[in-house]
């Protein structure tokens, strides 16, 4: 295609294990979408492309690990995947209108790399020109679940597709659309259908609910316009006509488990079921299911499939008995509940649907709304109008035959609140399907990575056996509409990008390094830049680790920061101090108080920490108390690493240590030599966006939004970052730019954008006069909007009257060598991350925006004041958000924010 925007495809593996290691492939795959207008459908950070390629057998490997590759956009006119990061460039030059976008198009494709071919987990499409109808559809009463809704369609069409419908089969998302290949033989039509009620209630049948549907014609989608795009003859992808493919290879999968709960449990834009794969233990009630991904996606190559595997966790289907036990991590029989662990159970079990299993074949289903605060041979209900009071070990006794074993623990509330409804806990199972949507734990963290991961060949032959086994070829809907899936991988043209040379000090041994697939190591090398550590002490808060194992811990550590490059005291200011979690602030200032009393005015530099494997708010509570209150930077060690020293986490430890004190660890050779593209040529900062959102059922915390900024020009090593709290599940990055009044200097503009760029300027000395702004975490239905308004607000700064820069905007040259330029520069960006000697696949500003972002969700106190004054966030490197009801961040420390603390 001529005229389509250079799109990339990295070999990467997940961003939260970078030790992975990974080399790049650049693979001209995707045709991004063009058009911003449809309305996001997912929030936080959904996956949009997700793209695996697989070397043949002659082609060069590059990793020996399963690599997880993602589309990743490079260059403005790019539309990226959700969890991936855009890049958009500005230079000096004519002032571009901020009315209107016009992308450029591709001028071709890159050179630099080795050019071989790769398989890509997409699976071509063939598409039949047919007229795709739009219908509205109204549900009376309204239904909420979108599974009744299917439910209640594909009655519909039972009962009238032979007669009302035409013979049209429709395909339906759930909600307000229905689309049809061809027209209904009417405009508009109201139909009755009858549903049988899922059982939920305490008493009564099974009810049969009647409800009324109206079909409405809305518009017409030509799939003529989009065979005009993928041949590049039209600028702007047909969105609805993608949308409408979409949900028509969806329909059959997501019947598959409203019907009959026995294949897939739709998720987003994934199906999971326990029959793909067995489900592996994820601890505490938790196990993984795995499934697949799907999409139908226009890229450079035709319409294509993308199919990609995954994994989720889902709630063990145990008897609750044995739930509870796995989440208290105890027996639960033989003693009552204390308070604690009753709050814990009864955090873990609302909202959870369980069934009843002391009524034999009666399967009755209910979802849990909380837990009793008295066991249950202390819990009396009236049994009649005259308030009658019988005991709930009575009642299931007479009732259902049923002996209560275990009497000490409370019982389950279900049903109404404001009437309470009894379940022992020993009668009733968890029921199956029930997707876990809270943060996991570090334990199930790994345990879900050691299930997703995969070997290329392996996850081919998954994706192989995933299509095989949807039968798209036999799909009643995807014939409807007159669509071909093909069975095999897409093969595409990829170039193997080379490492770039690392520069090391000159007193080591190894002055410099070429990495080998994506890896190296600290051996016989010298941190370029080593800081310095002469005041630090050690605080140690897990119970298991001795004063003496504790000592020579941080005797090893001090060598190997020595070794590594760092002047670091191997004495600490104070003897190691012991103190329980439960009173982490009162021994972080304890240590901070006896440290400055000893130094008589000099600072304490670093504070080194000891955590229990498992130490719950312990590690957010002392960064947030360390970074926002005494102005120490920390080094948090577990307790499993301080018994089995090992000198690659030493290293990978001291590598933190060192950028947290301000120091470099080592540099791109081409940095120092002024020949990195796009940046050493003129002064260039390069900045790193993210916003993270708060999990499932948080309604009301804020999101935070973080950007970073390199502060050192040409090496773009060490960067500054900024974070934000706004308004909850706000995408859009509020703080980039804004205006306040102030009573003395009148109205005021500021930001996160500026703030950063006069850091710059003062540590480099260099007006910066180009940017480079990677952004992520944003989906695709929501990335017009993005690019637009935070490329807005960066247009704001340059004109605001107190800004002393003049930085005007224009887009990238129209050039193919400028295309490997891009690439070039990025794939050296990945070999900069600074907490590992290994290649990341998200480039670093992106990556440093997320951990910083991440790191501040751990300063949110749910007792901090609001704030209605957005001026008093102008000059923090923590920023208040500034919209009402949103409560501020509390403000880093000055020695804090200077350097890289969220590493």
């Amino acid at each position: 295609m001529n005229d389509s925007a250079e799109y990339h495809i990295v070999t990467s593996n997940n961003v939260q294990n970078p030790s992975i290691p990974s080399q790049s492939k650049e693979v001209p795959l995707q045709k991004p979408l063009q058009n911003g207008r449809g309305k996001r459908r997912h929030r936080g950070r959904r996956k949009s492309v997700r793209s695996n390629i697989y070397p043949p057998s002659d082609a060069r490997i590059c990793s020996t690990e399963a690599p997880i590759i993602r589309s990743t956009g490079f260059l403005v006119p790019d539309v990226p995947t959700s969890n991936e990061s855009c890049v958009v460039s500005m230079e000096v030059g004519p002032s571009a209108s901020g009315k209107a976008l016009r992308f450029p198009a591709r001028p071709g494709y890159g050179q630099a790399g080795v050019k071989c071919l790769v398989k890509a987990n997409h699976f071509f499409a063939e598409l039949l020109e047919k007229d795709l109808n739009h219908y509205d559809v109204t549900v009376t009463p309204v239904v909420a679940s979108k599974s009744v809704n299917r439910a209640i369609m594909a009655e519909l069409v039972k009962l009238y597709r032979e007669s009302d419908l035409g013979m049209r089969l429709p395909a339906y998302d759930g909600r307000k659309s229905l689309y049809t290949a061809g027209v209904f033989p009417f405009t508009s039509k109201e139909f009755i259908v009858k549903l049988v009620a899922e059982e939920n209630g305490i008493h009564g049948p099974k009810r049969e609910r009647e409800f009324k549907v109206t079909l409405k014609f809305i518009a017409r989608a030509n799939l003529h316009h989009l065979t005009e795009f993928l041949a590049g003859r039209r600028a702007e992808a047909p969105q609805e006509a993608l949308q409408v493919l979409d949900i028509v290879l969806r329909e059959l999968s997501a019947q598959r488990w409203d019907f009959f709960k026995s294949e897939y449990c739709a998720v987003g834009r994934s199906f999971y079921s326990p029959d793909i794969g067995r489900p592996q233990r994820l601890g505490e009630g938790l196990e993984s299911w795995c499934g697949f991904y799907q999409s139908i996606r226009p890229t450079q190559m035709g319409l294509s499939l993308n199919i990609d595997m995954s994994s989720t966790a889902f709630i063990e289907p145990l008897p609750v008995i044995e739930f509870v036990a796995q989440i208290l991590n105890k027996d639960v029989l033989s003693r009552p509940l204390s308070d604690t662990d009753r709050v814990k159970v009864k955090k873990a079990l609302r909202g959870v649907k369980v069934e009843v299993t002391h009524r034999g074949n009666v399967r009755r289903k209910y979802r849990i709304s909380g837990l009793t605060s008295q066991p249950t041979r202390e819990l009396m209900f009236p049994v009649d109008d005259k308030c009658t009071m019988k005991s709930v070990v009575e009642y299931f006794l007479e009732m259902y035959g049923f002996i209560i074993q275990h009497s000490h623990l409370p019982c389950l509330e279900v049903g109404n609140q404001k009437k309470a409804n009894y379940l022992p806990m020993e009668a009733c199972k968890i029921v199956e399907g029930q997707r876990y949507t809270k943060r996991l734990n570090g334990k199930q963290i790994t345990a879900l990575l050691k299930v997703t991961c995969e070997r290329p060949k392996d996850r081919e032959m998954n994706i192989l056996q995933t299509v095989y086994h949807n039968a798209y070829d036999q799909d009643p809907y995807a014939q409807e509409f007159g669509i071909k899936i093909s069975e095999k991988l897409a093969s595409v043209e990829a170039r193997i990008l080379p490492a770039p040379w690392l520069k090391y000090h000159e007193t080591g041994k190894e002055k410099d390094c070429l990495p080998h697939i994506g890896q190296w190591n600290m051996m016989n090398k010298k941190m370029i830049n080593g800081s310095k550590v002469s005041h630090w002490a050690c605080i140690n808060f897990s119970r298991g680790v001795q004063e003496s194992v504790a000592s020579t811990f941080c005797n090893e550590l001090a060598q190997m920061c020595q070794v590594s490059g760092m002047e670091f005291n191997p004495e600490s200011v104070i003897p190691i101090y012991s103190a329980r979690p439960e009173q982490v602030e009162k021994a972080l200032k304890h240590v901070y108080n006896a440290s400055m009393c000893k130094l008589k005015g000099k600072e304490l530099e670093l504070l080194v920490a000891i955590l229990p494997d498992n130490n719950g708010s312990l590690y957010g509570d002392l960064k947030r108390i360390c970074e926002t209150d005494l102005g120490l930077i920390s080094q948090c060690c577990l307790t499993k690493h301080v018994f089995k020293i090992s000198k690659q986490y030493l290293a990978n430890v001291s590598l933190k240590i060192n950028v947290k004190m301000g120091g470099r660890n080592t540099v791109l050779l081409d940095a120092i030599s002024w020949r990195i593209p796009l940046v050493s040529d003129i002064p260039t900062i390069i900045f790193g966006a993210d916003v993270t959102h708060p999990e499932t059922g948080e309604d009301s915390s804020p999101s935070i939004a973080a950007v970073v900024a390199s502060q050192d020009w040409p090496e773009v090593t060490q960067y500054a970052g900024l974070v934000c709290a706004q308004a909850h599940r706000q995408e859009l990055i509020q703080d980039l730019y804004k205006t306040w009044h102030d009573p003395v200097r009148g109205t005021v503009s500021g930001g996160m954008i500026r703030d950063l760029l006069i850091s710059f300027r003062k540590a480099t000395g260099q007006k910066p006069l180009r940017i480079i702004f990677y952004r992520d975490g944003v989906s695709e239905g929501q990335f017009y909007q993005v690019l637009l308004f935070e490329l807005d607000a960066i247009r704001k700064v340059n004109m605001g009257a107190h800004f002393a820069f003049e930085l005007a905007l224009s887009w990238i040259q129209k050039s193919v060598i400028l295309l490997s330029s891009i690439s070039t520069c990025a794939v050296m960006l990945g070999y900069r991350y600074a907490r590992c000697t290994r290649s990341v696949s998200v480039v670093p500003p992106a990556y440093y925006a997320h951990l910083a972002a991440f790191r501040a969700r751990f300063y949110m106190e749910p007792d901090v004041p609001e704030n209605g004054s957005p001026g008093d966030c102008s000059s923090v490197s923590t920023r208040n958000g500034c919209s009402l009801g949103v409560r501020p961040l509390p403000a880093l420390k000055e020695n804090v924010k200077k350097v890289m603390f969220y590493c």
